[in-house]
């Protein structure tokens, strides 16, 4: 372990600041869940609470294979204790970040000192795409603190007695699996074999306990290999992702996964080399500059020293194959990145800590920079979106921005710390930002989740119907069932199930094609939230850019 230096009077300040970035993960709570995937997976979980079926996943009640059970589990408990709510469906992927968080600071207190721990935890916690992901949760919230929760405790099986800390390592890897497919194994195995190469320790390579290991994880995902069984292979009849006989073990263990990444499967994407770099480089913010030259360093320090006695390979190995599997895959999304971040934070505390120590400023200055640009954006949005603001946020924004101007100014921290501190502190203005003013102005233009609200509150009791139109958050909120229908259908008095209907513009022109008689109810602004263009945020070309749905009435 290196040593701490005697940093106690920054200890005090990362404290406080690691508290103030805990808090703040919560503050995106009451924000309206953002489509596609959220409205998805919480319709999912809300499915199964509501049937108190925790085998078959049901998506608009259809057979559902995409990704695996673990988060509908943990959601749809969470959905039984508390009620179906927005808040309700992200609790629990905010608490497995925090989870994160803890084995972050475990991890890098084993191998590094103190100071990188709570640097590790306020780098992690301050990552642009962990506050995005916070409001926007999907699988990877869960991988973020199941990944390094396992990498943890596998690391504490290189060091004489490692029975229970196998156990754990393996429940972890397998919760992990159950999260989002076997590929989630490469980021934990190679953090494991890469250490184990580099420090050229054949004995524990070779152990035994690896078999115990694979075996144990086999036992913790069995109850998915289940589930899977039972809602498809046993049911070779239905028809799923377009096919027939389609095995649910099978997609799980090869489909889902090598499909996606030899662009093979049912589920396709466009894959871009180079896309995770550039990536890296906002979703990191403000620590993407520092991140890459810690990865230059460590591969350098590899390269020349491999057996130094102080030096963890877990980190980086884990973070370089991760990065190119999935650069090489076919299929690829901002949010991947995430579940190694707690890795790629450690490695750049580390270098802080060490340009601190050595007297160097390069990053400093830099660092002083992307405050300033990150002021700036926040200014830009400010001014050409127009949000409208709460006190909420006046109050909250205010407080973080004299927070930022003068903590290090009243504090005894080395003022090197300065632009790194004040780094973390722009981020945080950033998230409330963002929870507290952008996304709850933006939402307003996402209309399924309006129509809802005003379907549960006008027509309480009424089912409603849809054509093509699709807003899975919207079928969450609603306190009745919707039910899909056609132009046809409706035009031949086939469709019985509902008198309502939210449809497109597009579809209002369909129907009156096809003379069928209806009243519009209401309409509704709709944008695609997550696809951000300068005509949107542009107030003065917003509205070229919006589309119509409605809530209309049959008669």
């Amino acid at each position: 372990m290196l040593q701490d230096n005697g940093q106690y009077p920054l200890h005090r300040v990362l404290y406080f600041l690691n508290g103030l970035a805990i808090l703040l993960c919560f503050s995106g709570l009451f924000i309206p869940l953002m489509d596609p995937d959220a409205g998805v997976y919480a319709s999912i979980s809300k499915t199964m609470a509501v049937n108190n079926d925790y085998v078959n996943l049901y998506f608009q009640e259809t057979d559902w294979l995409d990704k695996p059970h673990f988060p509908f589990w943990i959601t749809a408990v969470f959905f039984k204790l508390f009620g179906y709510q927005d808040w309700v469906y992200k609790l629990p992927g905010i608490l497995f970040v925090l989870m994160g968080a803890f084995y972050t600071y475990r991890f890098a207190l084993k191998f590094y000192n103190k100071t990188i721990a709570l640097w590790s935890v306020f780098i992690l916690l301050t990552a642009m795409h962990i506050i995005i992901s916070n409001n926007d949760v999907r699988a990877e919230p869960f991988l973020t603190g199941l990944l390094i929760a396992s990498i943890y405790h596998f690391s504490n099986t290189l060091n004489g007695k490692w029975g229970w800390q196998l156990v754990a390592a393996c429940f972890f890897a397998g919760l992990a699996v159950m999260t989002k497919g076997i590929f989630t194994l490469i980021p934990i195995g190679a953090a494991v074999a890469g250490q184990l190469i580099l420090q050229q320790n054949w004995k524990q390579l070779f152990h035994w306990k690896w078999i115990l290991a694979l075996l144990l994880v086999i036992l913790f995902i069995s109850p998915e290999l289940y589930c899977l069984w039972k809602q498809f292979d046993t049911h070779p009849e239905k028809t799923v992702l377009g096919s027939q006989q389609v095995s649910g073990i099978r997609f799980f263990l090869w489909d889902s996964q090598f499909g996606r990444f030899f662009n093979t499967g049912p589920i396709k994407g466009k894959g871009d080399k180079l896309f995770f770099l550039h990536t890296l480089l906002w979703a990191f913010l403000p620590w993407s500059l520092i991140m890459y030259a810690a990865l230059y360093s460590r591969i350098r320090q590899g390269i020349k020293k491999v057996s130094a006695p102080f030096t963890e390979w877990f980190t980086l190995c884990s973070c370089l194959l991760t990065l190119l599997v999935f650069s090489f895959s076919g299929f690829q999304l901002p949010h991947y990145t995430n579940i190694i971040f707690p890795m790629l934070a450690i490695l750049s505390a580390v270098l802080i800590d060490q340009q601190v120590n050595r007297g160097q400023t390069v990053f400093g200055n830099i660092q002083n920079g992307l405050v300033v640009l990150l002021l700036i954006l926040v200014g830009g949005l400010l001014f050409f979106y127009r949000p409208a603001l709460s006190i909420v946020f006046i109050v909250t924004g205010l407080l973080l921005l004299t927070l930022l101007l003068f903590l290090p100014k009243f504090s005894v921290v080395d003022k090197q710390w300065y632009p790194y501190l004040r780094s973390g502190i722009a981020v945080l203005f950033v998230a409330v930002f963002l929870n507290l003013c952008f996304y709850p102005d933006l939402l307003r233009y996402q209309s399924g989740n309006l129509a809802a609200t005003y379907m549960n509150k006008q027509y309480p009791t009424e089912a409603l119907g849809r054509l093509g139109i699709y807003f899975p958050s919207g079928e969450f909120y609603l306190h009745q069932p919707t039910y899909r229908s056609s132009v046809d259908d409706i035009r031949l008095q086939k469709f019985s199930k509902a008198r309502i209907l939210f449809v497109t513009a597009d579809e209002v022109g369909e129907l009156e094609k096809a003379g069928v008689a209806f009243e519009k109810l209401k309409s509704f602004d709709e944008f695609h939230v997550t696809m951000l263009s300068l005509k949107f945020i542009n107030p003065k070309t917003r509205h070229k850019e919006l589309k119509q749905h409605y809530l209309i009435r049959l008669l």
